[in-house]
């Protein structure tokens, strides 16, 4: 696994793996500790992974799950791309820029872990002296970077200050493929020791084999519906104190979101009645709201009212047929049902 001795590569950065591991032994040292990109989903921040999902990663009981071809398109085009941008970022500023050492980890606490992509020489210096972060990122993120760099590869960034020790950190991210945004993030001490104190206490959870608790993220829920080999039909028994109260949570929940949608449903109908035959209402000479046939068509209505013409246009798509399949392999059928949660209605709730 680690086969490179130890030596301080930067400030509190101590080298304990080299650059270009194979998978299996870059995916092992990731396991001692938690990384930059970790970070983000330890904290709750990170739409894609969620706290239980690198609790699950980091104690090697992370079962495999369907992979988002999305994402991993994404992934290979940074990759792709990535001393693209440091070659370009390196003749726009300046600035000498050669590849990151390896796995780095805190010289104290080397549960801290960092791989970074680049590292930097700063102008009047003759080692390096900071970091650079490099990213690859959709145009309808431009907004976003032109006013700095977003949540989550700000806090990916410092933590390898923190890792590192280094002052200050590069971030530049080609944006839409034709845009390249570069900012500066100074070290915040305080934003250090924040993050320190929360990481840590996730990773003593790791140490102790206790589980963060189960949030409500979309990527928990995501997780959460490939984490288990289901048993048909199997019952557990569960503590009514801690059912019975999360039941009557959802109950209220649901309610409230019901009362909500008719109070929105009564607004929305408020405005089209003031909007009538308009399809633009305006106020103090400006747009107030807009009411517009461009949304998707109903088919129904349109195939009741020129039934010729909708048959002129009717084409036949291949599809799943779900219903043989069922049939003819039952238990390959199940495996891929999504699971759903019912909640049947309780005798004190009628």
């Amino acid at each position: 696994m680690i086969t490179a001795p130890e030596r301080l590569a930067t400030p509190t950065g101590v080298v304990i793996a080299p650059p270009a591991l194979e998978r299996e032994q870059w995916l092992d040292v990731r396991r001692m500790g938690i990384g930059g990109s970790d970070v983000a989903a330890v904290l709750g921040m990170d739409k894609h992974t969620g706290p239980l999902e690198v609790y699950l990663d980091k104690v090697g009981e992370l079962p495999n799950q369907p992979r988002d071809p999305a994402l991993d398109e994404a992934a290979f085009w940074g990759n792709v791309l990535e001393p693209v941008v440091a070659d370009v970022f390196a003749q726009r500023t300046g600035l000498r820029v050669t590849d990151g050492p390896g796995t780095l980890a805190h010289v104290d606490r080397p549960w801290m872990l960092a791989n970074l992509d680049r590292v930097v020489t700063d102008a009047g210096e003759r080692a390096p002296s900071s970091l650079l972060e490099i990213k690859t990122r959709s145009a309808f993120q431009l907004d976003e970077w032109r006013e700095g760099v977003p949540d989550g590869p700000a806090l990916q960034t410092h933590w390898y200050l923190a890792v590192t020790g280094y002052p200050h950190a590069h971030v530049a991210a080609l944006v839409g493929g034709n845009r390249l945004m570069v900012h500066r993030a100074e070290r915040d001490e305080q934003l250090v020791e924040h993050l320190v104190a929360l990481v840590g206490d996730f990773w003593q959870h790791v140490q102790d084999r206790t589980p963060p608790a189960v949030d409500g993220s979309a990527a928990t829920a995501e997780l959460l519906a490939h984490l288990y080999e289901v048993e048909a039909d199997a019952v557990t028994l569960a503590d009514p104190a801690e059912v019975l109260p999360l039941l009557d949570q959802l109950a209220e929940l649901k309610g409230r979101e019901q009362q909500l949608a008719d109070e929105r449903r009564a607004v929305e109908n408020q405005l089209k009645a003031i909007a009538g035959t308009a399809e633009i209402v305006r106020c103090r000479d400006e747009v107030a709201f807009t009411w517009k046939q461009n949304g998707p068509l109903s088919v129904k209505r349109f195939a009741a009212a020129h039934p010729q013409l909708a048959e002129t246009y009717v084409h036949h798509v291949p599809a799943l047929d779900t219903g043989r399949l069922a049939a003819d392999h039952p238990a390959t059928y199940r495996a891929h049902r999504a699971r759903r949660l019912i909640v049947p209605t309780r005798k004190g709730n009628q």
